[in-house]
């Protein structure tokens, strides 16, 4: 399941009313939103989103029916046992491998950054951007990991040579396991426009 679909879930199964409804699920099999509210002492419009979200999620499905007035839904579970698994790895990972070993990077000349070197000066130990100037001067700072610290140690100056994140990555001997840490800041230097990338 995706994280945002998990997310949305999450948020209807910690509703206060959340167990009864299944309750009811179970034991009546099928029910509509008006005796759901009925039985509940709740507001038909909460119920309704309630069911509306898990069929949604196909958790429930739902039935149109005519019983001589205008039509409703009846719910019910489309499974008895919810199970659902969120690959973390796979939603946030930085899985970008090509673009690691193609783009090459530079410090960005005039950017703003003010880099803070560790105690045993080698590597940094935090990036402060700094943006706009007098009353709309605005800094952020940003507390580096080791590695991330390392290889920002050996970013090229603005003048310097464009390097690829292997060959930075190389240089400050950073293990490939923590290539990922090393491309989120990256990424975020980019987005901030701190570094030159080809």
């Amino acid at each position: 399941m995706k994280f945002e679909k998990a997310a949305i879930l999450g948020n209807y199964l910690s509703k206060s009313f959340a167990k009864d409804i299944f309750r009811l699920l179970i034991n009546y099999k099928t029910i509509s939103a008006s005796e759901a509210a009925s039985r509940l002492g709740l507001h038909i419009q909460t119920i309704q989103e309630f069911l509306e979200a898990l069929s949604e999620l196909e958790i429930l499905s739902k039935k149109e029916v005519n019983e001589g007035k205008r039509p409703y839904f009846r719910y019910e579970l489309a499974h008895s046992k919810i199970q659902f698994t969120l690959d973390l790895e796979e939603e946030f990972g930085n899985t970008e491998t090509e673009w690691i070993k193609t783009v090459r990077i530079r410090e960005k000349q005039n950017a703003g950054m003010q880099f803070s070197l560790a105690r045993n000066g080698k590597l940094f130990s935090s990036v402060t951007i700094v943006s706009g100037s007098n009353r709309n001067r605005k800094e952020k700072k940003i507390h580096l990991t080791t590695h991330q610290g390392l290889f920002l140690y050996n970013l090229p100056f603005p003048d310097g040579q464009y390097l690829t994140i292997e060959e930075i990555s190389d240089k400050a001997s950073i293990p490939n396991e923590n290539m990922n840490e090393i491309i989120d800041i990256i990424n975020e230097l980019i987005q901030l426009n701190m570094i030159d990338y080809l």
